[in-house]
């Protein structure tokens, strides 16, 4: 059985040091391979992968080979990062199932919404049970807490740098939060 797999800014091949030191890397390089390989030994080649933004940066060829190499349909998100130019190259990888801007996503009972960055979907103090709630998943701020803008609401990044620079599943996503309102 398949499952779905989320996560945001890979910057594949950013060549900036605050990207990939804190990320635990001496180098773009280094951080690609780590990302490939943490990447492909977790997701299934029919596994769903929500890609929420800032894929590549920089070296578009370069960073286009290291999508292609990753397993999954990958459904982009668009980023900050992702110009009209590399949205087209992404189009092209064999691996890339959709690029748009936002999406909501239903898995089970429970619904996501999904951008690149931070937004207000549902209070979480009010007395609905969590899946009559809208979970926002997002990155952009190269945060290593997955609960950085929980104090406005139910928002869970899953940006590389929250989680150890791979993509986490949708199961733990629920299962995190659940812990954190029941915790």
């Amino acid at each position: 059985m398949s499952q779905i797999w989320i996560t945001s800014d890979w910057h594949f091949c950013h060549s900036q040091p605050f990207i990939y030191e804190p990320r635990g890397f001496k180098n773009q390089y280094e951080m690609n391979a780590a990302i490939i390989e943490r990447h492909n030994a977790i997701v299934q080649a029919d596994d769903e992968v929500y890609v929420l933004g800032d894929c590549i940066l920089n070296d578009n060829e370069e960073g286009i080979k290291c999508i292609k190499q990753l397993k999954g349909q990958i459904h982009i998100i668009r980023g900050n990062h992702c110009t009209d130019t590399r949205i087209a190259l992404y189009k092209e990888c064999w691996n890339v199932v959709e690029v748009c801007d936002a999406k909501w996503l239903k898995i089970g009972k429970q619904s996501f919404f999904l951008s690149h960055y931070p937004c207000l979907t549902d209070n979480y103090n009010d007395d609905k049970p969590l899946s009559r709630k809208i979970i926002s998943l997002c990155g952009h701020v190269h945060t290593s807490d997955k609960w950085h803008d929980w104090d406005n609401g139910l928002i869970y990044h899953v940006e590389m740098d929250a989680h150890g620079c791979k993509p986490v599943s949708a199961e733990q996503i629920i299962n995190d939060i659940k812990e954190k309102i029941n915790g």
